[in-house]
C-alpha cells in the first residue's frame, strides 16, 4: 500500500474571534503540491444528555434558536467551559436547565457536527437514577424553555418524523435506544474523546 498524503497547514490566519467561536483560513498543502485555502470555525465543544428516568422517558426542551429562527425540541445540553471536564459539564447542565441529578452516568454516542468546515463535537451522555433537585434559572433563553418528559419510543418517532432535527438529539435518542433494546452498550463515562475540542479553549 503506497503512503498517504499527510494534509499538513503551511499558513494560517485569524479571521474573526468571538465569545464561543473563532473563523481561521488555513492554507493546506494538498497533494501534487499546491495549496488550497480552508476557512475552520474553532469552537468549545458541547455535551447533551439523554436523561431517562425508570419509567422509560427522558427528558426534552424547547428552546428557541435563532439561526434556524424557530424552536426546536433537544436534549438538555451546553457549552464545555475552557478546561471543563466533559461529564462535570454535562452534569451541570442537566441541573441548570432542566434541576435533574443522576447516580449512572455512561456515554452513549460522540458527534463531529459538521466536519467540512467546523471542530465543533459533541458529546452525548445517558444518565439513569434520576431525581429532582431545586434550580435557579439563568438568562433569558432559558426562562423560555419548555421541558416535558416522553417516552422513549416516541422520542424515536419524533426523530424520524422530523419534528427532531437537533443533531445531539437525533443522535442521542436512537443511540439510547439502540443500547435501551440491548442492540448495543454505552461507554465509561470517561471513555477517550479522540475528537473533542481543544484549539479554542486554549486561546483563552
Amino acid at each position: 500500500m503506497t503512503d498517504r498524503h499527510e494534509f499538513s497547514v503551511a499558513s494560517t490566519r485569524d479571521i474573526h474571534i468571538g465569545r464561543i467561536l473563532a473563523l481561521r483560513i488555513d492554507e493546506v498543502r494538498m497533494p501534487g503540491g499546491n495549496t488550497a485555502s480552508r476557512e475552520v470555525v474553532e469552537h468549545l465543544g458541547a455535551v447533551a444528555v439523554v436523561a431517562l428516568d425508570d419509567d422509560g422517558t427522558l427528558v426534552l426542551v424547547d428552546q428557541y434558536r435563532h439561526p434556524v429562527g424557530r424552536r426546536l425540541w433537544e436534549l438538555p445540553a451546553g457549552l464545555i467551559d475552557a478546561g471543563e471536564d466533559p461529564l462535570v459539564a454535562a452534569k451541570r447542565e442537566l441541573v441548570e436547565e432542566v434541576g435533574v441529578v443522576a447516580s449512572d452516568w455512561s456515554v452513549l454516542v460522540d458527534m463531529a457536527v459538521s466536519p467540512g468546515f467546523t471542530d465543533e463535537a459533541i458529546r452525548v451522555y445517558l444518565a439513569t437514577g434520576l431525581s429532582t433537585v431545586d434550580h435557579e434559572v439563568l438568562g433569558d433563553e432559558e426562562a423560555d424553555m419548555v421541558a416535558d418528559r416522553v417516552p422513549l419510543e416516541q422520542a424515536v418517532r419524533m426523530v424520524l418524523s422530523g419534528e427532531i432535527v437537533n443533531a445531539a438529539a437525533v443522535g442521542g435518542v436512537l443511540a439510547a435506544f439502540a443500547v435501551d433494546s440491548g442492540a448495543a452498550a454505552p461507554r465509561v463515562p470517561d471513555a477517550p474523546w479522540t475528537d473533542e475540542p481543544t484549539r479554542f479553549a486554549q486561546r483563552s
